[in-house]
């Protein structure tokens, strides 16, 4: 006997076997969740999927995310049982370099552009900087490379972001270091901000945007660099990954900043072993 379905539909041909576009995100944690949400909100894939070992907490965030299906526009939502560093993916996933990426300073950019924008009175996409080097305390902020429409705020501020500078700019830095820090302490941990940062790397790949991110890759040969580190650079995003890193025109004492910053990771890493 037919099936209400077989009644309603007459099949013409089979759909498709694999999704064009899945993201699986791993963990359902504050992060993880934060990373679906705007991975939905950009309707950037046709199946997400979540793997946590948290078997309840993983199928209740599933479910959730189903039942507002309605309103999303992503086809399929799955979940399966099963902060690594960048290094210990790139060594164990046997993957070659372009197609690791850490989400590095992306986000540390973006504090660092929206603080900046705030004192200015502008819109953070109107002002134009970067931070480089580790996720963390020894980030760069590059000075020199700072902007709007064009114009260095270096050149009209020649001591800016040193301690000589009277308007104390070097304090955005020191705040954007400790914003993580000062949100878990106001709120328990922080969520919103990394999963934007996520989608929008998503975004530049699976578009082929070839947009220019602050992110995590391989640096050993630049900037005098000589250790396996990863660290943040200007980098360019499109659909087979990271394809190429911008050769910005660092002062010497960014480029030693730098050096410090790949100096602090190789201390952590350089005795993790079997890799």
């Amino acid at each position: 006997m037919a099936t209400l379905k077989e009644k309603l539909m007459t099949t013409i041909a089979a759909g498709p076997a694999t999704p064009n576009n899945k993201i699986t995100v791993v963990g359902v944690g504050q992060v993880g969740m934060a990373c679906a949400i705007s991975l939905l909100g950009k309707d950037l894939c046709d199946e997400l999927a979540l793997v946590d070992v948290l078997e309840d907490k993983l199928k209740g965030e599933m479910m959730d995310l189903q039942h507002g299906s309605l309103f999303l526009h992503t086809h399929k939502i799955v979940a399966d049982k099963v902060d690594i560093l960048t290094y210990v993916t790139w060594k164990l996933s046997g993957l070659p370099k372009h197609r690791v990426i850490g989400s590095g300073c992306n986000l540390d950019t973006a504090r660092f552009r929206y603080l900046m924008a705030e004192r200015l009175g502008i819109h953070p996409t109107s002002c134009h900087g970067w931070i480089l080097g580790e996720h963390g305390d020894s980030s760069v902020a590059v000075w020199s490379g700072v902007n709007v429409a064009g114009v260095s705020l270096q050149e009209l501020n020649p001591a800016m972001g040193t301690d000589k500078d009277k308007e104390n700019w070097k304090e955005v830095h020191k705040q954007v270091v400790e914003s993580a820090y000062e949100v878990i302490k106001l709120k328990g941990y922080t969520n919103w901000a990394i999963g934007l940062s996520v989608a929008d790397l998503c975004e530049s790949m699976l578009k082929n945007l070839c947009r220019v991110h602050s992110v995590s890759t391989m640096v050993k040969g630049m900037y005098g660099i000589e250790n396996d580190v990863f660290l943040s650079l200007p980098a360019v995003l499109g659909g087979s990954g990271l394809t190429s890193v911008i050769n910005q025109k660092l002062k010497d004492d960014e480029v030693a900043q730098l050096k410090k910053s790949a100096e602090t990771l190789w201390n952590i890493q350089k005795d993790l072993k079997d890799l």
